[in-house]
């Protein structure tokens, strides 16, 4: 018998999972929290199979709560209605055993938990999909410039610590605003960090 908690904030759609998962034969639903800090002092508590965790919960967010688990025998499988790479590549960094996204159907969820407590790992398609689309399409020297504009600095300071000039650094802004189809630097930041590309 799998051992199962659901971390979920969203409270109607904990008790649905719980009670769709605790009809299948060989899962037992021991726990439910309602986010990421509670959902670490409750792995550590009841020691679990695999915990079910949504990424954005209140006082601390699935992904953190999964870093601070990767040392746990407890397996991790993310559920969340987001299908972005960022936090997709956030979760392969610390390590999670599956990945899905809350459309779909309750038996592929219980297969797929099954598939991770054979030691096996689980990702939803549109998730390898996302990730190869979304390759960081700047050059080096535009990540440089990427880099030092999301520390703040103005036209003329990258310029000065890249020595280029002025009129350099604004063609490489504006290339930068292009490929990333957003029409300033603040929104080139926002894209760039959701995208979890590094500088």
């Amino acid at each position: 018998m799998t051992r199962l908690l659901i971390a979920e904030d969203q409270k109607m759609l904990l008790g649905a999972l719980a009670s769709l998962l605790d009809l299948e034969d060989d899962i037992d639903v021991i726990g439910t929290v309602n986010n990421g800090k509670e959902a670490v002092e409750a792995v550590k508590k009841e020691k679990p199979d695999i915990c079910i965790m949504d990424i954005e919960m209140p006082e601390m967010n699935g992904l953190d709560a999964a870093e601070l688990l990767k040392d746990d025998p407890c397996k991790i499988l993310i559920l969340t209605t987001f299908a972005r790479s960022g936090y997709f590549q956030k979760a392969m960094s610390v390590g999670v055993d599956g990945y899905m996204l809350k459309d779909s159907p309750s038996e592929e969820l219980a297969e797929a938990i099954r598939q991770i407590m054979q030691g096996r790992r689980i990702f939803a398609p549109e998730l390898i999909d996302e990730v190869y689309r979304s390759e960081n399409p700047l050059t080096e020297r535009e990540k440089e410039v990427m880099k030092l504009m999301a520390e703040g600095m103005s036209t003329k300071l990258i310029a000065e610590t890249l020595f280029l000039t002025n009129g350099t650094v604004r063609n490489y802004i504006s290339t930068i605003l292009d490929k990333l189809e957003v029409d300033n630097r603040i929104e080139a930041i926002k894209v760039y960090q959701q995208k979890g590309w590094h500088f």
